[in-house]
């Protein structure tokens, strides 16, 4: 036992000078890519099945929009616990305080996957006026409880994954969080058209699919956390600590504000299209999944870029965090740029591959040529707050982090309608998104120049 903790405690310390001490700029893409490949597998899984739940019909296409809302709020669960235990629990290694750090890890483990069951429960329960609620149609309902069904079932295995996923990142262990969620995502591309096709089980067949291979992702990086990570995952760890459970709330609260606005404001544009029929709900969903599968990239270099801010932050290596925000910054804005030149060159293509509907088509195409003009300043917006949530700057972070779906989507989707109709609903969001990046240059130079003080302790940044 004594030699494991040994083993243990070399392998902090090794990580430890691995993360304060190598260049910046390669320790961030190391990071990065594995987070990268992990998030475009995942996104490539969602747009396969939205691909190959459009071959049903328009009604299903729909469907997973209104899917989309609940997955947020899985999501949402699983990111409060886990960047809310990671962000203070890079820091705390960063300090070398190695158990505090392992007492985080497992109360954002154990309440994730507690709360997914309540979700599971609750979701159930209410799972036909909930559908209802989240803005489907008549038409849609019955395929959107098909789909959810078996995935509120795995609800506890999906927030968990999402939280694991966390964990293992900022100890600085991306490669391994990679291994878990790839793994489910192309086994699940594998089996979702043979569920969908060969077994003829339809959108329940495509949610089935997802829940056993979430469930699969979750086993795997539980395996890995336990056996690999440089914090020991174990029961014995999780302590009913006010001061730790206040960290994690304080660490996760930007991350569950911004998501489940995020529901709230999918929701919303599925009730903003509602009067413009099936086919403008299903254009909108699939618009969403090529906006996530772009964003993923950069949320990516993000979460590269987070264990070596907190790492460097915890050990007062303010220059380290600034260097590393701006290389990612640059690094994003480039890369949405051509991703914003890509998506408008071939929009109307991109929107068929998954609904060939005509009026699908019409109102996707011209919903994603707007969605490119803002594109490029997401990388800003994004790389900023998730500095901001890793500093521990939580009142910041979180304002930023509500400001794209809460401050300016929901109050645009609900007005512009009214003003410009079906148009009014397809550039709510990229105006959203520009008043989001107006927002937040001001603020991260106020938390820039505090940073700036390198004679000032981490006290003075935390004003802010």
């Amino acid at each position: 036992m004594v030699q494991v903790r040994g083993l243990r405690r070399a392998k902090a310390d090794e990580q430890y000078r691995r993360m304060t001490g190598r260049p910046v700029r390669p320790l961030i893409v190391r990071l990065a890519i594995p987070a990268m490949v992990s998030n475009l597998v995942t996104m490539a899984y969602n747009l396969v099945d939205t691909y190959f739940i459009g071959q049903l019909g328009t009604s299903q296409s729909g469907a997973i929009g209104i899917a989309f809302s609940v997955m947020t709020i899985m999501q949402a669960i699983g990111f409060f616990f886990g960047n809310g235990a990671g962000n203070s629990m890079s820091r705390e290694m960063g300090k070398q305080n190695n158990r505090r750090a392992a007492s985080l890890m497992a109360i954002g483990f154990f309440g994730s996957v507690g709360f997914g069951l309540l979700l599971t429960i609750f979701g159930l329960i209410l799972l036909h006026p909930m559908v209802f609620a989240l803005g489907s149609t008549v038409t849609i309902a019955p395929y959107a409880m098909q789909y959810l069904t078996p995935i509120l079932v795995a609800a506890p295995m999906v927030c968990g994954s999402f939280t694991m996923n966390g964990l293992l990142r900022y100890q600085g262990q991306s490669a391994y969080s990679m291994i878990g969620l790839v793994s489910g995502a192309i086994l699940n591309c594998l089996l979702a058209p043979v569920f969908i096709f060969l077994l003829d089980l339809g959108i329940f067949g495509a949610g089935l699919a997802t829940a056993i291979c979430q469930t699969i992702s979750f086993t795997i990086l539980v395996v890995m956390c336990r056996k690999v990570a440089v914090l020991k995952l174990t029961p014995r760890e999780l302590k009913a600590d006010p001061l730790l459970i206040r960290e994690v709330i304080g660490g996760g609260l930007p991350s569950l504000l911004r998501q489940s606005v995020g529901s709230v404001a999918v929701t919303c544009v599925n009730i903003a299209a509602n009067p413009f029929g099936d086919a403008a709900i299903a254009a909108m969903a699939i618009v969403m999944r090529l906006m996530l599968f772009t964003n993923s990239v950069i949320i990516g270099l993000g979460q590269g870029f987070q264990p070596v801010c907190g790492y460097n932050y915890g050990a007062g290596l303010f220059e380290r965090v600034k260097q590393g925000y701006w290389f990612c910054v640059q690094v994003s804005t480039l890369i949405l740029l051509a991703f914003a030149i890509g998506l408008s060159a071939f929009a109307p293509e991109l929107i068929e591959l998954f609904r060939s509907d005509p009026q699908v088509v019409a109102i996707g195409k011209v919903a994603l040529w707007l969605q490119c003009c803002s594109v490029p300043f997401m990388g800003v917006n994004m790389i900023s707050n998730m500095m901001q949530q890793t500093m521990g700057l939580t009142g910041i972070a979180s304002f930023l982090g509500v400001c794209r779906q809460g401050v300016y989507l929901v109050p645009l989707i609900v007005v512009l309608p009214m003003l410009f109709g079906l148009t009014g609903v397809e550039i709510a969001q990229p105006a959203a998104d520009l008043l989001t990046f107006v927002t937040t240059i001001p603020l991260q130079i106020i938390v820039m120049r505090r940073l700036s003080r390198r004679g000032g302790d981490c006290a003075d940044v935390k004003r802010v």
